[in-house]
């Protein structure tokens, strides 16, 4: 009994299965179903537009085509020189020649006797003469033979060495120097080279600069150079500075407008106390001993620089 049931079930769901099958296809399409078309880039008026051209059996290839000729049409006729036939693949696209600008039209415009206004080609500098180079090299030549110490900067004469008239005195390798730096001593002076480097470093780094450039100053007022004497001319005292060619006193500064400021009267006065304060606070370095007007009596008209070395540094007062 139980196997004519089971048997009974198999033929029922085979039957179930074939007609389930028959079922579908009868509903299945004839044909393979295909994808709607892309919508249309251009805009339409309307649905009736849509409906007419799909009605007609327009399709929306051609559409595209005529959308494209319709933007054709609408460009400037010096775009579009010629009509293009866009449904020809075989049709190359060249690029627009660029409109001539606003620019070059109006230079073209201009008169042919304007253009003799400015110049053919841009400027250049002239070469130098040779006649300046050559005066340039002569000047250099004739510096480096005026001067001493092997620096340019330096001009005088040697000198050699000055015979001591007292015990302590003379010096060796002396030198006469005219000027420093470019500026002029109002009188020769005699010193060593030690001297003479440690007063042009002061005057070209520090005296230049404390009086500018516009009015710049052109010569050193000279009050003491090399003397065989005692310190301030005291019997007994050591033997200066001055003695051994280590020492000058500057009592004033010529500046180039004809203007000389003297350190006595300079001291005093505010528009160039500042002045000749700082370049008494500057020569405290290159020189190893500084006296000026506060120093004492002995030194309120001039500056005493010397290269004199201390153990305990510079002495300024």
């Amino acid at each position: 009994m139980s196997a004519r049931t089971g048997l009974s079930r198999a033929i029922l769901a085979t039957a179930f299965c074939l007609a389930q099958s028959a079922l579908v296809q009868a509903h299945a399409p004839e044909t393979s179903l295909r994808p709607s078309d892309r919508p249309i880039d251009r805009p339409i008026d309307g649905p009736d537009e849509r409906h007419s051209a799909i009605s007609t059996g327009i399709t929306e290839n051609a559409l595209r085509e005529s959308s494209v000729v319709q933007t054709a049409a609408l460009l400037p006729q010096t775009l579009v020189a010629t009509p293009v036939d866009l449904s020809s693949s075989s049709t190359k696209m060249r690029p627009v020649l660029r409109p001539v600008s606003a620019q070059i039209l109006a230079v073209a415009a201009l008169p042919s006797d304007l253009s003799q206004l400015g110049p053919d080609q841009s400027l250049r500098p002239w070469l130098r003469p040779d006649s300046v180079v050559e005066q340039a090299l002569f000047k250099r030549r004739k510096l480096r033979k005026g001067s001493v110490c092997g620096d340019i900067e330096i001009q005088g004469r040697t000198v050699g060495s000055v015979a001591a008239t007292l015990p302590g005195c003379g010096a060796k390798d002396a030198v006469r120097v005219k000027s420093v730096a470019g500026v002029t001593l109002s009188q020769e002076s005699l010193m060593t080279c030690d001297m003479a480097k440690a007063l042009k470093r002061w005057v070209d780094k520090d005296v230049r600069t404390a009086f500018g450039r516009r009015n710049p100053v052109v010569t050193l007022r000279v009050a003491a150079h090399y003397a065989c004497r005692t310190r301030n001319n005291r019997p007994g005292a050591k033997i200066s500075e001055h003695g051994r060619g280590k020492a000058i006193d500057i009592s004033g500064f010529k500046l180039e407008d004809g203007t000389m400021v003297t350190v006595l009267e300079g001291w005093r006065t505010r528009s160039t106390r500042k002045r000749l304060v700082k370049i008494w606070k500057a020569a405290c370095g290159p020189f190893g001993t500084v006296l000026g007007p506060e120093a004492d009596r002995y030194h309120q008209d001039h500056f005493h620089l010397d290269v004199a070395r201390h153990r305990g540094g510079s002495y300024c007062r």
